[in-house]
């Protein structure tokens, strides 16, 4: 088993620093530049709880933060924690990067402002998912006067770093958005379904969704497994895309793997995960609400469900073009990308079978699923 560690960052100076050294080191700029902010930065593999973990003060955003560094991010994705303290504003706050948020903690409210002055305020709360448009400025408050509010945030300035490694481009830019349009009333009005054009199946267009834990607008999601179903989600505008599990009690979904950066976080559920790469060590990940893992580029990895209800696991994809470039397989390796479950190995039905032992409980997986690849849940009721 592993599990996250901690440093202390230390201050810095800023861009101009940060600039004159990138010529001298192959270090990568976001790298580089995470260390002059003062915060925590959390390493490894996965963090138990983001609700939990140490934070320390951010100066510029005059907040509480922390920065996780887990291993599958591989510099390609950026994912950090902030705080909102009970009744407080942060300041407004300008970036020229999509960012998409994740309510860990609390309730509040977001003002998103254009270049025009024209604003949209909606209200969020725990679970809520939202996007925040590049070239935007948005002020974050905290709704309760009793407890602080905790968001969990995931952009891909890392990657835009490589190609620019100037802080101040992404900060301090003046770039204008877009002039609003009739599409744009209600911008963070309730999400809506679009078909895809092949009919395979649908997607949730929308900035704001109110609730992933309480999100029952799912299609089946045949072919991984587990009798469980998915919300494919998109935003407007955006190469940053989402989508959530949510799978049986007492079962779990087929192996797979993909490119870097997919982070993966845990609205509700008991369980566990393992990642590995082809032929090599496993890695086990314990989880239940708050857990937060990245499995890393091209390692197998497969979730299993422990508890008395079904669980669900949101995941954040790294752009598409950057997800589409390294999925690529290299010939000299196996080319499956997903394992079916007659073809797993035995120790991954001992293990899953082990630990609900430990429960009380036995598995509700389908023997029939070992002997046939092309065996299928049945999916009753309505779906997205």
């Amino acid at each position: 088993m592993a599990n996250v560690t901690q440093d202390q960052a230390k201050p810095g100076d800023r861009s101009t620093d940060l600039l004159s050294k990138v010529a001298m080191t192959d270090d990568a700029p976001y790298d580089m530049w995470v260390e002059t902010l003062g915060v925590p930065i959390h390493r490894g593999y996965f963090t138990d709880d983001v609700r939990k973990i140490e934070l320390g003060w951010w100066e510029e955003r005059k907040c509480n933060a922390a920065i996780l560094k887990l291993v599958g991010q591989e510099g390609v994705a950026e994912s950090r924690v902030t705080e909102i303290p009970a009744g407080g504003t942060l300041p407004p706050y300008h970036f020229a990067f999509d960012e998409v948020v994740y309510v860990a903690d609390g309730r509040g409210l977001t003002t998103v402002t254009n270049s025009d002055g024209s604003s949209s305020t909606f209200e969020w709360q725990k679970h809520s998912l939202f996007m925040l448009p590049r070239n935007t400025t948005h002020q974050l408050s905290n709704a309760s006067g009793q407890a602080p509010a905790r968001l969990l945030h995931y952009n891909y300035l890392p990657t835009a770093m490589s190609l620019i490694p100037d802080p101040d481009f992404f900060f301090n830019s003046k770039y204008p958005t877009r002039q609003p349009g009739d599409e744009d009333a209600g911008f963070y009005s309730e999400a809506k379904i679009i078909a895809r054009e092949d009919s395979r199946t649908a997607y949730w267009l929308g900035n704001f969704f109110p609730d992933m834990r309480a999100w029952d607008r799912l299609a089946p999601f045949r072919g991984r497994g587990a009798g469980g179903h998915v919300v494919w989600i998109r935003f407007p505008g955006s190469a940053m895309t989402n989508h959530m599990s949510v799978f049986p009690s007492r079962t779990y979904k087929k192996g797979h793997r993909h490119g870097p950066g997919v982070m993966i976080v845990i609205p509700a559920g008991e369980g566990y995960s393992v990642m590995w790469p082809e032929g090599g060590e496993k890695v086990i990940v314990p989880w239940s609400e708050g857990a937060v893992f990245v499995p890393p580029n091209q390692w197998y990895h497969q979730h299993f469900n422990l508890g008395g209800a079904p669980a669900r696991y949101l995941a954040f994809h790294s752009p598409r073009a950057v997800d589409s470039e390294n999925s690529r397989i290299d010939e000299t390796l196996a080319t499956r990308q997903q394992i079916e479950y007659p073809s797993e190995e035995r120790e991954v039905r001992q293990r899953f079978e082990a630990e609900l032992a430990k429960r009380g409980l036995t598995s509700l997986m389908p023997e029939e699923a070992y002997k046939d690849p092309t065996y299928e849940w049945e999916y009753e009721g309505k779906s997205a």
